[in-house]
């Protein structure tokens, strides 16, 4: 039996939608309706006289065949995909769209500045850059590559490491004058904090070969990192933040580290990408150059560590 062209679109497609998690999701994902997604589920199912899919209001779930059947078109869909990257590493000057996540505060104060140089460099490549603080599902919402302060446990995704992060406990000189200013550990949970919600609320110190563990507690939480140093500066606690983020406003006297001679966990910076975009030069460019643009910037400006 032949397979025909559109045989083959429609397997692609329907890898797609098994991805996705439902026709909608995969009609955006491939630039196409809803109608057709749904026309070439029907015309495969109709072509292989079997079940591919049980379909709900809300979900879609592969029969058994359907689950086989997946594999294959996968298979087919990844082959295409390594082969247009194939083609576009044998181009002498890089081009085509990347799709960029990061969060909003890391992303304008560090990559968006990056970004605006990379593009400088190569003009063909096109970048679609998306600054939120939510985890988005990158598989999902068709994304190339995501900024990310660790390597997080999705399915099948890749993570090179980009940079490192210092980080420092801060207070705003209003708070210090109401509140004193904490010299030692113990100190430090009897003091109000602003609380990051995307990281833990206990706070690890060192000291030589001695390690120390403060609960947080404060009337102020955000899951925005920008947030969290406004309030910071605002007086209503004290706060663990980015060396790059607090660095300016140490330096206008907006706000004043506190317990310098202890060491904090740095944070490391995370490029996470698909492993079918593994072999994408535009990528390995732009993650190259990432690190590369990092290491020029200095420390105590920024708090890269290197």
């Amino acid at each position: 039996m032949n397979i025909s062209f559109e045989q083959l679109k429609s397997m692609v497609v329907f890898a797609q939608v098994v991805e996705q998690g439902n026709l909608t999701a995969a009609a955006k994902r491939l630039g196409l309706s809803r109608a057709v997604v749904s026309y070439h589920i029907k015309k495969l199912e109709e072509q292989l006289e079997v079940k591919l899919l049980n379909r709900s209001t809300r979900a879609i779930n592969l029969t058994e065949a359907g689950s086989v059947y997946y594999q294959s078109c996968r298979i087919i869909a990844e082959q295409a995909l390594q082969a247009q990257q194939q083609m576009e590493a044998l181009k002498d000057e890089p081009q085509g769209l990347i799709k960029i996540t990061c969060p909003v505060n890391a992303g304008l104060q560090l990559v968006v500045p990056a970004l605006n140089e990379f593009r400088s460099l190569y003009p063909k490549i096109e970048l679609d850059v998306m600054l939120s603080d939510e985890i988005i599902n990158i598989m999902q919402e068709g994304i190339d590559l995501a900024i990310r302060g660790a390597p997080l446990p999705d399915s099948g995704l890749q993570a090179a490491r980009l940079t490192t992060l210092s980080t420092c406990l801060c207070g705003a000189p209003s708070y210090f004058k109401k509140h004193g200013r904490p010299t030692n550990p113990t100190e430090l949970a009897h003091h109000r904090w602003v609380i990051y919600k995307r990281t833990s609320d206990v706070l690890t110190l060192r000291k030589g070969e001695r390690s120390y563990s403060v609960a947080l507690k404060g009337g102020v939480s955000t899951n925005n990192a920008a947030a969290r140093t406004a309030f910071i500066e605002g007086g209503h606690g004290l706060g663990r933040i980015p060396l790059y983020d607090a660095w300016p406003r140490i330096e206008a006297g907006h706000l004043e580290t506190i317990m310098d001679d202890f060491e904090l966990s740095p944070i490391d910076i995370y490029g996470v990408f698909p492993p079918g975009n593994a072999a994408s030069k535009k990528l390995r460019l732009l993650l190259d150059f990432l690190r590369e643009y990092f290491v020029r910037l200095e420390h105590p400006l920024t708090g890269i560590v290197r």
